[in-house]
This record gives C-alpha cells, sequence and structure tokens, in this order.
C-alpha cells in the first residue's frame, strides 16, 4: 500500500503516535518540534531552518534561556494554584501534570537542571513552603493575591468581632446578677399550712410578679379580711368585671367586621409580601443587558429570556440582532413599561402572576399594580419595588 492511504492500520497509528508525549531526548526546544525517532532528530538537526534558530540563541544565549525559565516558572504555579490550591503536595505529582501537556516548556530549556533544583529555588524565592521528607520534597503554594488576603483579614476581623460580643454579653450577664443579689439576704423558703378560719370565708392567691414573700404575705393577710373587707373586694370586682364585659363585648364587634377568611388573607399576604428570593429570571420577560464587557452593541440592548438554567442564568434573545446569547442575572435588569402595559411579578408572594402597570411612584422607587391571573385576580397591589416586575414579551 502506498503512503496515501489514509485509512490504514499503520496511518491511522502513526497519527495517534504523533498527539501522544514522545521522547525527550528527540524534542528541540528551540524550534519547539518533537521527533518521533533517533533519524528523524537527526535530519532536524541538519535542517535549514533549525541552524537559523542556533545562530540566533548563540547571539544572546542568556536571554532565551531567562524566557524559556520564566515561561516554566510561571505554567507550572499557575498549575499548581489552579489544581492544588494551597494544599501540601509532592512536586513530582504536579510536575507529572504539568508534562501531560504536549506542548510544555522542558525542564532542559531552563535554568533549573533538576526538579529539585527548582523546588528549593521556589523556597528561597518565597513563592512556596517548601519541605524535605523520606518520600521526597513537598510544596505548598503560597497565595499572595490582594482579593485572597483581603477576604482573609474580614474573616479574622469578623471571627474577633464574634468573640468580643460574646464576652461583653458574658461579662453584662454577670454584672446584672451581681446587682440583683446586692442588698438581698438569700433567706430559707419556708412552707404555710393553707386554711380557713370560716367556710363561707373567700381564700385569694395573688400572682403578680413580685417575690414570694410578699405573695405569702397576702395571702396571710386576705385570711384576716373582714366581712367589711369583703363587701369592698366584691364590689371592685363586680366594676372589674363589667368593665371586662364591656371591653370583650367591644373586641367582639371589631372581630365581627373582620371575618375569619379575611384575616387568613391578610395574613397569608403578610407573608407573601415579606416571601423575597435573590433570583429573579423567568421565561418569556423582556430584559437590559447592563454589563459592558459585551461590547457597545450589546450594551443597553433589550433582549427576551428564552430559558432559565439554575435559577440564575438566562438565555437571552436579542431583540434588535437575533442573536442568542448565555448571560447570569447580574448582568441583566428588568424593563419597566408604560402605565397600562402587562407586566408579571418576579419576585415576592405574588411571583409568576400577571397583571397590569397602573402607576409608577418615581420618589419610593415602586409601583402599583393589579393582578390578572391567579385567585388573587382583580387585587390591587402597591409598592412592588422596580425590579420586582418586569415587561412581558
Amino acid at each position: 500500500m502506498g503512503k496515501s492511504d489514509f485509512l490504514t492500520p499503520k496511518a491511522i497509528a502513526d497519527r495517534i503516535k504523533s498527539k501522544g508525549l514522545q521522547k525527550l531526548c528527540w524534542y528541540c526546544q528551540m524550534c519547539q518540534k518533537q521527533c518521533r525517532d533517533e533519524n528523524g532528530f537527526k535530519c532536524h538537526c541538519m535542517s535549514e531552518s533549525h541552524q537559523r534558530q542556533l545562530l540566533l540563541a548563540s547571539e544572546n544565549p542568556q536571554q532565551f534561556m531567562d524566557y524559556f525559565s520564566e515561561e516554566f516558572r510561571y505554567d507550572f504555579l499557575e498549575l499548581l494554584r489552579r489544581c492544588f490550591g494551597t494544599k501540601r503536595v509532592h512536586n513530582n505529582i504536579v510536575y507529572n501534570e504539568y508534562i501531560s501537556h504536549r506542548e510544555h516548556i522542558h525542564m532542559n530549556a531552563t535554568q533549573w537542571e533538576t526538579l529539585t533544583d527548582f523546588t528549593k529555588w521556589l523556597g528561597r524565592e518565597g513563592l512556596c513552603k517548601v519541605d524535605e521528607t523520606p518520600k521526597g520534597w513537598y510544596i505548598q503554594y503560597i497565595d499572595r493575591d490582594p482579593e485572597t488576603i483581603r477576604r482573609q483579614l474580614e474573616l479574622e476581623k469578623k471571627k474577633k468581632q464574634d468573640l468580643d460580643d460574646e464576652e461583653k454579653t458574658a461579662k453584662f450577664i454577670e454584672e446584672q446578677v451581681r446587682r440583683g443579689l446586692e442588698g438581698k439576704e438569700q433567706e430559707a423558703p419556708t412552707f404555710m399550712e393553707l386554711s380557713r378560719e370560716n367556710d363561707e370565708e373567700k381564700v385569694t392567691f395573688n400572682l403578680s410578679k413580685g417575690a414570694c414573700s410578699s405573695s405569702r404575705a397576702t395571702s396571710s393577710k386576705s385570711n384576716t379580711l373582714g366581712l367589711s373587707a369583703l363587701k369592698t373586694v366584691g364590689s371592685s370586682a363586680s366594676v372589674k368585671q363589667k368593665e371586662s364585659a364591656q371591653s370583650s363585648a367591644q373586641s367582639k364587634e371589631k372581630k365581627k367586621k373582620k371575618s375569619a377568611l379575611d384575616e387568613i388573607m391578610e395574613i397569608e399576604e403578610e407573608k407573601k409580601r415579606t416571601a423575597q428570593t435573590d433570583y429573579w429570571l423567568q421565561p418569556e420577560i423582556i430584559v437590559k443587558i447592563i454589563t459592558k464587557k459585551l461590547g457597545e452593541k450589546y450594551h443597553k440592548k433589550k433582549g427576551i429570556v428564552k430559558e432559565v438554567i439554575d435559577k440564575y442564568t438566562a438565555v437571552v434573545k436579542m431583540i434588535d440582532f437575533g442573536d442568542k446569547l448565555k448571560l447570569g442575572q447580574t448582568h441583566l435588569e428588568t424593563v419597566i413599561p408604560a402605565p397600562g402595559k402587562r407586566i408579571i411579578v418576579l419576585n415576592g408572594g405574588y411571583r409568576g402572576n400577571e397583571g397590569t402597570l397602573e402607576s409608577i411612584n418615581e420618589k419610593t422607587f415602586s409601583a402599583t399594580i393589579v393582578i390578572e391571573t391567579g385567585p388573587l385576580k382583580g387585587r390591587r397591589v402597591e409598592g412592588i419595588q422596580d425590579e420586582g416586575f418586569s415587561n412581558l414579551a
């Protein structure tokens, strides 16, 4: 068979081998060319392109070595940061992961001869924490990103503040207990038998928030009350009963005005108003793109949400261009139509209900709508925030 046979087993095997990693001794870093065998590497070294690269490198060899060293260091640390973070890991594991990429910078083109030398250099430069063990060298990436440092400082500050608040609360409670115990002698409780001399005499109990001693004193005094005291107590009790009866009658009249269904509806409405979520995307609503990362072509342009993914991401079809974009809700905002247009509620207890925009209050950034779907059809709702509804497509 000729060489032009593309689907022969030999041709397929050659293509598979060319895609994988080859021997390092047959790799030319200057030309960034991988040869498959010794003969191919010899032919490459005798080629004109390779000779030109050698002439360029001979003019300033240190510049080329510094370039390859910097590229190797950056790619190695970037891989360590992305794959392993700040975990302690064996340096050979990271290196094997690094060289699995076919187009990586080879170490024999850098200023470091071995992986151990490179690991020691990382420790001297303060880029990683390195330590030697019987199993080899271990490295740990030091994250010096300003955002990460700021986040760590905020967490430490919050923990310290929480501890300070707990200590202050404990000290305050101890001080209150100490003040409450000052000037009071702790007496042992005494128990008395409950008895009455006359069968017609009333026994009253004082259930106020005072001390136990005061309740015992009032109960003993009530046992010695005469008939005159009973009369005054009876008259005052009858007056209080009349007042309580009048107040209960008034409260009953108020309750009659509001039926049980109205009270339940008020409670449910209050719950709905407070049921806010941090996601608001819904299909078939009109939104506006507010991010500038997509260019001026899409900035401040309107589109229709065709699909919602994971509550926070939407597939938006642009109205002007017809393009489909996948955007997060942080890059979008709702569109407020003119009064009288149809809208849909995006958040709160009325979420998913369609309605009509009645009026807009620019001072409070809210609107008044009329619900037109669902069991609450015809209800007029005030105080809906601007980001809580959007125009329907």
